[in-house]
């Protein structure tokens, strides 16, 4: 009995916690995993991010389990024994990729829940960036190294991007404890630049959009918000 189901288009945001890390992190899920692929989050963050890209993933080939199961019983195919043991196998491969999304799901709120309590605790006076410093610190964020010019001594930061990023504004955040340069690296050769922990917290901070709760995920009869709906 020939099978063969086509494949279907991934997505980026599949997952039923989709809302609930947006208004955390007041990003949508594109722009979190680009921040991630940056190197702009911090560890907690970028932790969450990985472990939302896990959930994703399994959400997906769950899916695929499941339109597998609808086009076996959708009378395109002849009922006889191989029909229903590729429906029995159908359905053990949905139940496996179903405990899998389970547990990708519990982990993505162990790392979600923590960054929930502290974007409600965030004080409306928190220090804020200038444009000007989130985008020096963005253009960090992809690389960027400090030269000098051995015939003239001239300094100048280069951002991989192209973007020029004057040596005061480097020291003004290097003195801020937003950036550090590796001084391992001779200077006329390019010392590397990249952001500090506090530095990617302060950019995602500056960046992340302000919320005033978190909204609720409609949850099914007989589920929590917090938790992901259960097979039965």
């Amino acid at each position: 009995m020939p099978l063969a189901p086509a494949p279907t288009p991934s997505r980026r945001a599949v997952s039923p916690l989709d809302q609930r890390l947006e208004a955390a992190t007041g990003h949508d899920i594109d722009t979190l995993w680009a921040y991630r692929d940056r190197g702009v989050l911090d560890e907690q963050h970028a932790q969450l991010a990985d472990r939302h890209r896990k959930l994703a993933k399994t959400q997906t080939g769950g899916i695929f389990h499941l339109r597998l199961l609808n086009r076996l019983s959708s009378g395109e195919f002849d009922v006889d024994g191989a029909l229903f043991t590729r429906i029995d196998r159908t359905v053990e491969q949905l139940e496996e990729a179903a405990d899998v999304r389970d547990a990708a799901a519990r982990d993505v709120l162990a790392a979600l829940e923590p960054i929930e309590a502290a974007a409600a605790s965030v004080t409306p006076d928190a220090q804020q960036l200038s444009t000007d410093d989130q985008a020096a610190l963005l253009a960090i964020a992809g690389g960027a190294k400090l030269y000098e010019h051995l015939l003239t001594g001239r300094i100048s930061v280069t951002a991989a991007s192209g973007t020029r990023i004057p040596h005061t504004k480097l020291r003004r955040l290097e003195d801020a404890g937003l950036v550090a340069q590796d001084t391992g690296h001779p200077v006329h050769a390019g010392q590397p630049v990249a952001l500090t922990d506090a530095g990617r917290a302060a950019l995602f901070a500056a960046r992340r959009a302000p919320t005033t709760q978190t909204p609720k995920v409609p949850a099914r009869p007989g589920t929590s918000p917090s938790t992901p709906a259960q097979r039965r």
